[in-house]
């Protein structure tokens, strides 16, 4: 039975280890420096997994990649290993957000949950944008409201230059000299999700966000 212990975020950090060695061989480096590069990579790479194996490590080991046909094999010999983001039912999305009576879920042909940190989708109707993540194995979910222009920045879960949105949601926390009073959050968000999900290389900021906007 296929192995999918590796999350979508922990892929593509090591895929941006393998570029940063694949780009130090291309410098003609000093064997001594190129080596702690490799060094460097194989270490940042087993941190990300404190519970592996000693066969997930061989897996993951960069140490003896010398071509570009290593690397490209390297990498797509891990992508079956990337554990896929959970099934989602229209029900619990409608469990998720009770006050929107007409949601939908985006095609599932559309979504490709092998490479997700996080589910998103967009209502043109409202300008309104829902997000999914799991926090301790439990699908969470949030309702922004997303600015109509988008623009270049950097967006604040993947931190890459991207054409992005503003996008607001209202926490769920109150304070205890106004319980009517209820404070927005707002940042700068990928408006395709899936170059997001793509570039995402920990969830820092993603669950911070979220943790946040749900915090009562």
């Amino acid at each position: 039975m296929l192995e999918r212990f590796i999350e979508n975020h922990q892929f593509n950090y090591i895929r941006e280890q393998v570029e940063t060695i694949r780009d130090s061989r291309k410098k003609s480096l000093p064997s001594s420096v190129l080596q702690a590069v490799i060094d460097l990579a194989n270490a940042k790479i087993a941190f990300l997994f404190p519970e592996a194996t000693s066969a997930q490590l061989a897996m993951l080991d960069v140490s003896k990649l010398q071509t570009d046909e290593a690397y490209d094999g390297f990498i797509d010999e891990l992508r079956p290993h990337v554990r896929s983001f959970p099934q989602v039912s229209e029900q619990q999305v409608k469990k998720m957000f009770p006050k929107q009576k007409k949601l939908r879920l985006p095609d599932a042909a559309e979504l490709n949950v092998n490479r997700m940190s996080y589910m998103s989708w967009n209502d043109l109707r409202s300008n309104r944008k829902y997000i999914l993540c799991e926090k301790n194995h439990q699908l969470i979910g949030i309702e922004l409201k997303a600015s109509s222009n988008a623009k270049k920045n950097i967006c604040a879960f993947c931190n890459q230059l991207a054409e992005v949105s503003y996008c607001v949601t209202i926490t769920k926390a109150k304070q205890a000299k106004n319980p009517d009073y209820y404070k927005a959050i707002g940042t700068y968000i990928c408006t395709d999700s899936a170059s997001c999900n793509e570039n995402m290389t920990n969830l820092d900021a993603l669950m911070t966000f979220v943790e946040t906007a749900l915090k009562e």
